[in-house]
């Protein structure tokens, strides 16, 4: 199926299926932002953000919630 053949199925859903799709897409995206998240951890490409919040946490630029 190519890229126009899904606009035009998705155009073609009724209110209820739009609805039930945008949910299921909205869960599909956040599931890959999770997943992103994960592999960038594991990675270490996260690690100087987390020491630059952890820097600033400990001079007191922020509050722990």
């Amino acid at each position: 199926m190519n890229s126009l053949e899904i606009k035009e199925a998705i155009q073609s859903l009724s209110r209820s299926e739009l609805r039930e799709f945008l949910n299921w897409l909205d869960d599909y995206r956040e599931a890959i932002w999770d997943q992103q998240i994960e592999e960038d951890m594991k990675l270490g490409k996260l690690d100087h953000l987390i020491s630059e919040a952890k820097k600033e946490f400990r001079e007191g630029k922020c509050r722990q919630i």
